[in-house]
Formats: structure tokens, sequence, C-alpha cells
């Protein structure tokens, strides 16, 4: 990897860390360039604006996660898949102290350009899809129960998930999240 790949990946990461602790308005390039020790204007040479880095954070974040859909689809069961969502969710609060990005810049939606928008919805499409998949196998193989609606199953799960961050983080506290989240990991069944 190149010096200007490395400073590139390191810029991602810590507008990672920042928006998802503190929104995407909750930094600055002045921010960035204190924690990964290069100018402020070097960070130009990489991301021309705030709105294009954003944008790439949702691109990268994006297929990141579409990597561990693909891992946890090494699971053998609908349940167990769903299981692994939640946790992922939950491990992504870091004890109350952040949410997932997508959480992190959704909620403050109105104030992103078009393109990170864009991405944030394509993120959005690709969890849903990957869900509805996780349904219907839990639906066969039994062991996700009260499914009565696959349509419905994938938005409210990832609802739930969302939901149960957003309270858990709004009051520094893990177990909002885990009183949020219980009524759907009771329907998971052991095969």
């Amino acid at each position: 990897m190149t010096k200007a790949a490395r400073t590139k990946a390191a810029l991602l990461e810590a507008a990672e860390q920042a928006a998802r602790a503190r929104g995407h308005d909750g930094f600055s390039y002045a921010d960035l360039s204190a924690r990964v020790g290069i100018q402020k204007a070097s960070i130009h040479y990489h991301f021309k604006s705030k709105d294009m880095l954003l944008t790439a954070l949702m691109r990268s974040y994006r297929e990141r996660i579409e990597a561990e859909y693909k891992r946890f689809d090494a699971a053998p069961t609908g349940g167990a898949r769903l299981s692994q969502f939640l946790d992922m969710h939950r491990d992504a609060l870091n004890g109350a102290e952040t949410v997932c990005l997508c959480v992190s810049l959704a909620m403050g939606r109105d104030g992103l350009a078009k393109e990170t928008r864009r991405e944030i919805q394509i993120f959005r499409d690709l969890t849903l899809s990957w869900l509805r998949g996780v349904f219907e196998l839990g639906a066969r193989d039994g062991t996700i129960g009260g499914i009565t609606d696959l349509g419905v199953e994938g938005p409210a799960a990832l609802a739930i998930a969302e939901g149960a961050q957003v309270s858990a983080r709004a009051e520094g506290d893990m177990a909002r999240f885990e009183a949020a989240t219980a009524s759907l990991r009771k329907r998971i069944k052991p095969l």
C-alpha cells in the first residue's frame, strides 16, 4: 500500500470514528488533521470537500458491511444469521459511545449531499435485501418464529436494531439496546 493510500485509509478511519460518535457535523478537517497527523490542506488532496469525504466514507462502510453479511451467510440457519446481525449492531455501540455509521449519517440526512444520501439508500437496500433472505431461510428452517409476512420482517428488524442503538446511545446505557431487541431475539430458535 502506498503512503497516499495509507493516509487516505487513516482519514476514512478517523472520519468514521468521529461521525459515529458525534455525527457528520461534529468534526472538521482540523480534527482529522490533528488525529491523522497531516496538514489540514493535505486532506483536500484526498477529499476535495467534506461532502466527498462523507460519500467515500459511506461507500467504504457499505462495502465492509456487505463483506460481513457474506461472512454471516456461512451460518447454516436464519436464526444464527439474525443473531449475528443483532450482535453487529450491539457491537457498533462500543459501550453506548457510538452508533453505526449509517444510523449516524441518516439522523442528519438533510445536511448531507445528494451523493451521500444515495450511498445511504444503497446501503439500506442492501441490508433489507439481505434481511429478507435471512427471514426466508428462518421460515424454511424453523429457526425464526412468528414469521407472518416476509415483506415486513426485514424492515421491522432493521428499525428495531437501529432504534435500539439510538435509545442506548441517547441514554448512555447498553441495557436499552438489549431491552429493545429482546423480543426479536426471543423469536430465534435453535435448530
